[in-house]
């Protein structure tokens, strides 16, 4: 049955014409949602609390929801993904409106509305007087939901009833855009780093499209995977590299470092010089990283003290110097990477970190003007480098 026209007084021409066109003046998923409630309650749809929910591709987090209320700023909230079975998240109407595509309404002010949903007693005890969930279907077949309420008298009439039929395409086809440019984000944020992922989204994608950095150089390994990957089942090596690697993850992101890449129980990171910062500050930052992961790793061997395979050590190499930064590779598979002299240097000092049972070595181009931080261990011959490094390491650490 094809809805009647609704009168010009509602005013959603407007509306739905900024939606088709894209929506440009929201730059964020947040001030989409803003701006788009702003313009229905400025048209005379009167709605009290709006609510986008979006399924999210990533490891951690099943979903996202955005959530407006009359008065106040978007707020999000994350569903985490082990609370996706949840007897909260699976008794609210989400899941169904996601699995079945319905609609689901709940007039709240009539006396015989069912109360199948707890949300509907929260909503009832704030005035609300109508619920609806309804499905944003995106053309790839997913399914998303938004939620909207009233506290009008008599909860949602006819004509907001047929607003939100004529809604829900163009805010399915606008937000499908931005979901996926932001899962595009996500994924190269997740699987090559958040700053390689920025340029790569900005067009530097041709092989050999790479430039010279200045940074400090971040080189890691676990100590005694061999052993561990020969007796431990596989389930619980995988438990020990992502407790490893969450350890040192965590502190390189937390000083503004970039995780690069994943080498088997490897890891190679780098804190560039960026804007106005000097190269010691850049060399602080991963210092303070470094001695961050020192004691995330401590305390993760404390809880984990009862287990067979003795406690996680590891081996880390820094060092500052200049490096290529950019794509590399062959064909049709790239990785975007760093190489050059100051990546080969700290391998080779990570290699000596595990000869003198060192957890943290540091180069004379990183310890430079980090006064009191460093203790000179001497010069030690280096596989490919012609004269002797001087090397540092971390006071009172001996093993």
């Amino acid at each position: 049955m094809e809805a009647r026209p609704i009168s010009t007084s509602t005013d959603m021409e407007p509306t739905l014409a900024w939606l088709i066109d894209g929506a440009r003046s929201a730059t964020s998923p947040e001030a989409l949602t803003q701006q788009l409630c702003e313009r229905l309650v400025a048209g005379g749809f009167a709605i009290w609390r709006a609510a986008v929910f979006i399924r999210t591709l990533h490891p951690s987090v099943f979903g996202r929801m955005f959530v407006w209320r009359q008065g106040e700023e978007v707020h999000v909230l994350d569903a985490p993904l082990n609370r996706v079975e949840s007897e909260v998240f699976q008794s609210s109407p989400i899941p169904r409106v996601v699995r079945t595509g319905e609609t689901i309404r709940r007039r709240i002010c009539d006396p015989g509305c069912p109360a199948d949903y707890p949300i509907l007693a929260d909503l009832a005890a704030e005035g609300v007087t109508d619920y609806v969930a309804a499905p944003l279907d995106f053309t790839d077949g997913a399914r998303h939901v938004l939620t909207l309420t009233t506290k009008q008298a008599g909860g949602f009439s006819a004509v907001d009833m047929e607003r939100i039929a004529l809604l829900l395409p163009a805010v399915s086809r606008v937000t499908e855009v931005r979901v996926l440019r932001r899962t595009a984000v996500s994924l190269l944020d997740l699987y090559v780093g958040h700053d390689a992922g920025e340029r790569i989204l900005a067009g530097k994608i041709q092989r050999g499209d790479t430039e010279k950095i200045r940074a400090a150089i971040w080189l890691s390994d676990m100590r005694g995977f061999t052993r561990l990957a020969d007796q431990a089942p596989p389930e619980r090596v995988i438990e020990r590299l992502n407790a490893f690697f969450d350890s040192l993850a965590q502190p390189i992101e937390a000083h503004g470092g970039s995780v690069l890449k994943f080498m088997g129980d490897g890891m190679l990171a780098i804190f560039p010089v960026r804007g106005d910062d000097s190269a010691i500050e850049a060399r602080a930052r991963a210092l303070a990283a470094a001695r961050n992961a020192v004691d995330l790793v401590a305390s993760f061997n404390e809880s984990d003290a009862a287990q067979p395979d003795g406690p996680l050590r590891f081996g880390l190499a820094l060092h500052f110097g200049e490096a290529l930064y950019g794509n590399i590779g062959g064909g049709s598979r790239l990785d975007f990477t760093c190489i050059g002299p100051a990546i080969n240097l700290a391998a080779r000092i990570e290699k000596v970190a595990a000869r003198l049972g060192r957890t943290v070595l540091a180069s004379a181009a990183f310890a430079e003007g980090l006064t009191g931080e460093f203790e000179a261990l001497g010069a030690f011959e280096l596989s490919g480098f012609q004269a002797p490094q001087e090397l540092y390491g971390l006071p009172g650490e001996g093993g």
